[in-house]
């Protein structure tokens, strides 16, 4: 296959689940434009509220992908009946999983008062992570689903869903957020119900998706559901776990670097907000080229060829940097017009213009990390690379991070220099460990006489 083509199949994987990535993105920033309405408490209570619910979120994610290459590994290796038992055990694992994070959720919902928030805030944030925690169960079914199909190369699929669900989540926020069409209003809850529609008409969507269509009849996906495979729960849970606990190990470095902005001081902690704002909308697209190179990366080991799981990874590494070099540009070109679309006070846009410089950076380490850890995952390599994230986020980057701007006396510019510090480091042991498991697993001489 020719680096042209290579780059074809990437981009087609990736672009729909890029959008897909946003589309969640506009679920969150929807939620807060139409709360915000209600005033500065509700705003405040779910901007608690689902801060506490990411954390549970990203492992929900993280446990849910292990479904996406062990079905693309046994897709390319043409193995229709494995890939069958991927999703049916899959589907299983995160079903009960789903039911956990309820329990999960419910459980922390007690404890919010320890993080020292007003009593307003608490009395609302609390039903409404309650509220919200019931949507992890269908989360899980359609996480499942979505990650099966995009396995087999479909990721079109998941996109509409989340563009549709976007249009549900606005109506239902509308009905149930200020009491339309009859309906009581019910605030902040209201969103939170609203979610947890968008959730079961996802999960609706997609099961029926899966059902229906007749390129899914042969991995016979819900209706043959035979018996608990122990051998495959055992493979779920060994890639899916550590996969989870490296996305939670990930999201709460970044929840902590925002308490050190707080030890700065408002002006500090609104900048960093700007600056992380503006970065995460570069990364979504990044999550789709890891998504992508995480799919075919696997179908390669399923076909063990060792040359095309390298170009494979290459590619995606590839076209990441020269999307997050365009970032960085941008951040660099435009670093005091970019603040200002968000706040008018001079103070934080002058600081938050600064901290666009370390932003450009920061894109290109956080690009190729999260390549990195994407095609690792193709490999079923997720342990060591939970390890690396643990070293470079905790042990590297945050230390850093308050070395540079509280001992060093940077300030808020500190902290993002242990973000790139962090995020550089990991960058670099998640792609050495690639290439190295490529010549372990895949000598010179067997990829040679590996068919095409």
């Amino acid at each position: 296959m020719t680096p042209r083509e290579h780059l074809r199949q990437t981009v087609v994987l990736a672009v729909p689940v890029s959008i897909g990535q946003l589309g969640h993105v506009m679920l969150s920033v929807t939620d807060s434009l139409m709360v915000g309405r209600l005033g500065t408490v509700p705003l405040a209570a779910a901007s608690l509220g689902h801060s506490v619910f990411v954390l549970l979120l990203v492992l929900a994610v993280g446990i849910s992908s292990a479904i996406t290459p062990l079905t693309a590994i046994a897709h390319g290796s043409g193995d229709h009946d494995e890939a069958g038992i991927v999703f049916r055990q899959g589907l299983l694992i995160n079903t009960l999983i789903g039911a956990l994070l309820i329990a999960a959720a419910w459980g922390v919902s007690h404890f919010l008062g320890w993080l020292g928030q007003p009593e307003s805030v608490l009395r609302l944030a609390t039903p409404y992570l309650r509220i919200m925690g019931f949507s992890f169960l269908p989360m899980m079914m359609f996480l499942s689903a979505r990650n099966f199909i995009e396995g087999l190369s479909w990721t079109r699929p998941a996109m509409v869903i989340i563009i549709l669900a976007n249009g549900v989540n606005v109506f239902g926020n509308w009905v149930l957020i200020y009491g339309n069409l009859g309906m009581p209003a019910l605030g902040l809850n209201g969103a939170g119900y609203s979610s947890l529609l968008v959730e079961l008409f996802s999960a609706a969507a997609i099961i029926v998706f899966v059902l229906r269509d007749r390129r899914f009849v042969r991995y016979q996906p819900l209706l043959q559901f035979r018996s608990i495979n122990r051998r495959m729960i055992r493979r779920l849970l060994r890639i899916g776990i550590p996969s989870g606990l490296q996305y939670l190990f990930e999201a709460g470095s970044f929840s902590f670097s925002a308490i050190m902005m707080g030890w700065i001081g408002a002006t500090a902690l609104a900048a960093h907000q700007i600056a992380i704002s503006l970065a995460s909308v570069s990364f979504m697209i990044i999550l789709g080229i890891s998504h992508a190179g995480t799919i075919r990366v696997a179908h390669a080991v399923g076909r063990r060829d060792g040359g095309e799981i390298r170009m494979a990874g290459m590619t995606a590494a590839g076209l990441a940097l020269a999307l997050m070099s365009l970032a960085a540009l941008t951040f660099v070109l435009f670093r005091d017009q970019l603040p200002t679309l968000y706040v008018n006070n001079d103070s934080v846009t002058q600081l938050a213009s600064g901290l666009l410089i370390f932003a450009a950076l920061f894109q290109l380490s956080d690009g190729m990390q999260a390549i990195g850890h994407g095609v690792l995952r193709g490999m079923t390599d997720v342990t060591v690379p939970m390890f690396i994230a643990i070293i470079a986020y905790w042990m590297i980057g945050l230390p850093s991070g308050y070395v540079f701007g509280f001992l060093l006396e940077m300030g808020a510019r500190g902290i993002w220099l242990g973000f790139v510090a962090g995020l550089t480091t990991a960058a670099i042991f998640f792609h050495l460990r690639f290439h190295r498991l490529i010549r372990r697993r895949f000598p010179p001489d067997e990829a040679a006489q590996s068919p095409r």
